[in-house]
């Protein structure tokens, strides 16, 4: 059997040992059938050739020459049974990732039996429950998360319009498997359009769910500062959630609550307030035309599956973060990740209209206009939370119950972004992107950046170019604009793309630093693609800031060096 860190037998190596024969076994059910078995994987590697620089920050020194994270799994597919088998190598991994990350082994095994509407899974498992407020687990790599559940769960769809999941087993955080902590789950939704025929008959649909999360953690040594008092920690937190989703037409509503028990840890300082999340949401869309408003409220909503844990791993659960997430590079700088312990009031809207063909604002080929905003601001605390032990005042909020926050009272503003974007075709070949943004970023909240001013404010101007020689070449531009008076200042971004669909695309960008250091963050790259293969290799310089997905960030310093990533599907 492998050996994983430190000489010790890893919970992967023993999870191979029991389930590997399973695996091996798992086509010949389906051989029998008349379905033949499926197979399908992908192989990724990342690889950096990182180099010292002085200039941005990158100062190294490295430990290695070469730092690589790779992933290679495969899985079957048949009639009745499904398995899959992942490992990794991250022994060097490339810079930014949590110092526990390191490591290497079987990450993911499983073997899912299907029947009936009946559905099985033993081992390695991704679930969500609702908006994920009490229960996600997933994988993200460029963000470092694999949060599976390693056990058993059970989906059950045998009955029309219901649909349940009851699971449970030890939740991963990357390679250490010293302290085992538990979660449980049950999920149930019902459609009532199956029950209810007036419903079916107006093209409507209607979901009532409901879920619960249960954790067991064992007990640690936490001693309240000034005092030698340790404190009493729960063994097991409850987590509940209740939704209902209605779409009639163009409309859809969605209304969802959570609700947490206590759960002292390092995100809250070890009080023992319960948590609980709100979200009301509507849309409306019909051709040409659509509407989102959004409104959320959170407050100690951090849970994970060890209490110590900071930084982004180990959480049970997922907030959504309420900000439009960009994909042109200066827009992105400054990013807002969502706030779980402290917690939030949070508002989105975004309206997007297409003006027609022959019409004055619509020209010759339409345009298409979208608006987009998000504001956020944090708990108005108010009491005094120090806590009373044998008639002795400790300075801390340990131990107590926190502050109290008044539902509808908002706090500081944490962060703010309007942007309008207009996309415009001019001719067959050529088409436009531009945008104007506006932000607004609290600092001393968020801390995303060193720096000892309290507020960063931004405008920025993004003009995205394509034209298109024909069905093979394709020319792509972007020129960006940041305006600012604080943190580094002004910055500016201009790329140039030429694509040879679908098999060769070369990129050359620059960001400039124009308003402080006078920095430029220089790549150069290319990209290749062949049947199942594609292969990317760039070389230049990398800005220290924030990878962001879903309102979780993870810090990635600066770079200067080679990169290679490939990956290979089958």
């Amino acid at each position: 059997m492998k050996k994983l860190i430190n000489g010790k037998a890893s919970a992967a190596a023993l999870v191979k040992g029991a389930l590997l024969p399973a695996l091996a076994l798992a086509a010949i059910p389906a051989a029998q059938a008349e379905n033949k078995v499926a197979v399908h994987g992908s192989v990724q590697a990342d690889i950096v050739f990182p180099e010292i620089d002085h200039a941005i920050g990158a100062d190294g020194p490295y430990e290695q020459k070469i730092l690589f994270n790779t992933y290679a799994d495969v899985n079957l597919a048949s009639r009745f049974v499904d398995a899959g088998i992942r490992a990794e190598f991250m022994k060097w991994p490339l810079p930014g990732y949590e110092k526990d990350f390191s490591g290497w082994g079987l990450s993911n095994i499983y073997v899912k039996g299907k029947y009936k509407g009946f559905e099985l899974t033993a081992g390695d498992f991704y679930e969500q429950f609702g908006s994920g407020f009490i229960l996600r687990t997933y994988e993200e790599r460029a963000l470092g998360i694999d949060n599976a559940i390693r056990g058993g769960r059970l989906n059950v769809n045998a009955i029309d319009g219901v649909r349940l999941t009851v699971l449970g087993g030890l939740q991963r955080r990357y390679w250490d498997w010293s302290k085992h902590a538990q979660v449980y789950g049950a999920n149930a939704e019902v459609y009532m359009e199956q029950w209810m025929p007036a419903l079916r008959n107006h093209n409507a649909t209607w979901m009532i769910g409901g879920s619960y999360v249960l954790k067991h953690e064992d007990d640690d040594e936490i001693v309240v500062p000034g005092v030698n008092y340790r404190l009493n920690l729960p063994g097991f937190v409850n987590a509940f959630d209740v939704r209902s989703s209605f779409n009639s037409g163009p409309w859809n509503v969605l209304a969802e609550y959570a609700w947490k028990g206590q759960d002292p840890s390092f995100d809250n300082t070890y009080t023992y307030r319960h948590g609980s999340a709100i979200m009301l949401s509507g849309s409306y869309s019909k051709k040409g035309m659509s509407v989102l408003l959004q409104a959320k409220r959170s407050e100690n909503m951090a849970f994970r599956s060890r209490r110590k844990m900071e930084g982004i791993s180990a959480f049970i659960n997922n907030m959504p973060a309420f900000a439009y997430q960009h994909t042109y590079a200066l827009p992105a700088l400054y990013p807002y990740a969502s706030q779980y312990a402290p917690g939030e009031w949070a508002f989105q809207g975004a309206f997007t209209y297409n003006f027609k063909r022959k019409t004055p604002l619509g020209g010759k080929y339409g345009t298409k206009v979208t608006v987009n905003a998000s504001y956020i601001s944090s708990l108005v605390h108010e009491g005094d939370p120090k806590a009373i032990i044998d008639g002795q005042t400790v300075n801390s909020i340990m131990g107590t119950n926190g502050y109290s926050t008044p539902f509808f009272k908002m706090g500081t503003s944490n962060y703010f972004d309007v942007n309008l974007q207009v996309e415009k075709k001019f001719s067959p070949k050529f088409q436009m992107t531009f945008m104007y943004m506006n932000q607004f970023f609290n600092n001393k909240v968020l801390k995303i950046v060193e720096t000892d001013e309290k507020y960063i404010r931004t405008n920025i101007l993004v003009a995205d170019a394509k034209y298109k020689f024909n069905r093979k070449f394709t020319l792509r531009g972007e020129l960006q604009y940041l305006f600012s008076k604080q943190d580094q200042k002004d910055w500016a971004y201009g790329l140039l793309e030429f694509s040879w669909n679908p098999w060769l695309m070369v990129t050359v960008s620059d960001m400039w630093n124009c308003g402080d250091t006078g920095n430029h963050y220089y790549m150069f790259g290319v990209t290749g693609s062949y049947k199942s293969n594609r292969l990317m290799v760039s070389y230049g310089r990398t800005r220290q800031g924030f990878n962001c997905s879903g309102g979780v960030c993870r810090e990635v310093p600066a770079m200067h060096g080679l990169q290679v990533n490939y990956t290979y599907n089958f």
